[in-house]
């Protein structure tokens, strides 16, 4: 089964916090690593963590408040820094582009690479990257600015090959690519040996929700039914309810009912307010809803 994971770079919300950065992570899926939200220090996160940046192709960034995405030019200098020269693509609002050329103009800097844009939308789900292993799917989140979750979605797997059975019908390796798409195998006389004396069922494919800044919402969890991992913000206490609302973010139980609501397998809670230095009192609330929840800490990485 191919590595599925997320690294937590950052799980402060709007200022960092002692050993809390500003919210990023990385999603590493086979090798392939995808940066999501890129608060202030994200780099020097990376540098801790001894991750080789051009291995990273793709950013996500969710929206345009500050913890979230100060970090970017950074990065991007950085790359240009170190000689970079594949593209890099970033996803985000439309308003992101001309931040990042603004910068770099004025600055005077001519990227040795190329940035390719792809512009999400606030309003509904959208499939922004396809390879043949994974999709990753944006989705809105409700927030005081457009903002987008990331879904991030494994293919089915193909159907395992039972050596034995072949070996007893006689099907030769050239078949094996039809009934790993689940076809049956037809003999020379015409007769038919089912796919699934042939084949066992593959492993499940496996999914990571990242719902970023947001109001609870119920309707957005039936966007990512039975995701294996569910990240959500938990900015508060429930004792701080209201302001949660007033600045359209979620509690620790909001975010533990979301992923209750989703049929997730664990939630990993996030965003937090640098006025907790003890971040338990929330985990021990979000468990009273959702027992399978877990705080993302800085620098851990996390299975899907």
């Amino acid at each position: 089964m191919r590595d599925f994971s997320v690294t937590i770079l950052g799980s402060s919300a709007a200022l960092p916090y002692k050993n809390r950065n500003l919210t990023s992570q990385l999603v590493n899926y086979a090798g392939q690593l995808f940066l999501v939200d890129c608060g202030e220090g994200t780099q020097i996160q990376l540098m801790k963590l001894k991750v080789r940046f051009m291995r990273i192709h793709h950013v996500f960034i969710s929206h345009l408040h500050g913890d979230h995405f100060y970090g970017l030019i950074g990065l991007v200098s950085t790359l240009h820094l170190l000689g970079r020269k594949d593209d890099l693509h970033i996803y985000g609002p439309a308003a992101l582009e001309p931040i990042v050329s603004l910068q770099l103009e004025a600055s005077l800097t001519s990227l040795s690479y190329r940035i390719i844009y792809h512009l999400t939308s606030g309003e509904e789900n959208e499939l922004i990257y396809e390879d043949e292993r994974i999709t990753i799917t944006s989705f809105p989140m409700v927030h005081r600015i457009p903002t987008t979750g990331f879904l991030f979605a494994e293919k089915k797997y193909p159907r395992h090959i039972n050596l034995e059975t072949a070996e007893k019908y006689g099907v030769p390796y050239t078949a094996f690519n039809e009934l790993k798409a689940g076809n049956d195998y037809f003999l020379e006389d015409g007769s038919v040996i089912a796919n699934s004396l042939l084949t066992d069922e593959p492993v499940p494919p496996r999914s990571y929700a990242v719902c970023s800044d947001s109001l609870y919402n119920e309707e957005l969890a039936y966007r990512i039914p039975g995701c294996n991992l569910v990240y959500h913000e938990a900015t508060f206490m429930s004792d701080m309810a209201e302001v949660a609302k007033a600045k359209m973010h979620s509690t620790a139980a909001e975010a533990a009912l979301f992923a209750k609501k989703a049929g997730a397998g664990k939630l990993l809670i996030g965003h937090f307010s640098a006025r907790y230095d003890n971040l338990l009192p929330l985990l021990e609330e979000a468990r009273l809803v959702f027992p399978e929840t877990y705080l993302a800490e800085d620098g851990k990485t996390y299975q899907v």
